[in-house]
């Protein structure tokens, strides 16, 4: 896309997404940014779920939208635009992994076990207060490191299914597989996720609900002040 035609005022933000590929094969920059800002998520959750780094993410989303709207001449509707850019974000993400692990493919990573629970949420809102901001930051970055120690082929079904939302169908489309095989590696990875953090989370347990400090020292001074009074009153 060489040239993009100047509409920032055009209001295009409630348009579906054939709307505002036509309008950007037509070089309208609102319409543009907008299908940016739309799949942002879904392209960088996909690319990160298979380099496991915030960075080559980044650089996947945008790589990805350059050869899609300097493509667009290629795509023919006969999907949705949703999977045809997330297609191209995907197989540039493999492209990136291949330079380090020269056998990764989407068709063929399984679980090395498999060769020999509930959906996730991630915690987003914004939270009351800092103390709350901290818990779920740190929520946040257990439930993120523990998805990142997933085999491939599970971290990349769970973050399309559990974490952007996928369906099952909508999942096997992306990545080529049957619905079946996506339900069972979203199984495994479900499980492997609760063990990974059932180990990490035990060994914080000794430090639930503390009462020490100074709020020990409070305790302390209260119930000696009543002591004293019920002795009075005894006196």
């Amino acid at each position: 896309m060489a040239v993009l035609a100047i509409d920032q005022e055009r209001d295009v933000s409630s348009l579906d997404d054939e709307a505002l590929v036509d309008l950007a094969r037509h070089r309208v920059e609102a319409a543009v940014r907008t299908l940016i800002q739309r799949h942002n998520q879904r392209l960088f959750r996909t690319a990160r779920a298979i380099l496991r780094s915030d960075s080559e993410a980044e650089d996947v989303v945008q790589a990805s939208y350059v050869k899609a709207f300097t493509h667009l001449d290629g795509f023919r509707g006969d999907a949705a635009f949703s999977t045809w850019i997330t297609r191209i974000a995907l197989n540039e993400a493999l492209g990136r992994a291949r330079t380090r692990r020269p056998t990764v493919g989407v068709e063929h990573i399984e679980l090395q076990q498999e060769q020999a629970g509930g959906e996730i949420i991630f915690l987003s809102a914004a939270a009351a207060d800092p103390e709350q901001e901290m818990a779920r930051h740190e929520i946040r970055g257990l439930l993120e490191g523990a998805i990142d120690e997933l085999p491939d082929a599970y971290r990349l079904v769970l973050v399309l299914r559990d974490v952007e939302g996928l369906s099952v169908e909508e999942t096997a489309v992306q990545l080529a597989i049957k619905p079946d095989t996506v339900r069972s590696r979203l199984f495994r990875a479900r499980r492997l996720l609760r063990i990974a953090i059932e180990q990490q989370a035990k060994g914080s347990f000794a430090a639930l609900f503390p009462f020490d400090g100074a709020r020990c020292v409070s305790m302390a001074d209260r119930v000696i002040e009543a002591l004293r009074e019920s002795e009075h009153k005894l006196s």
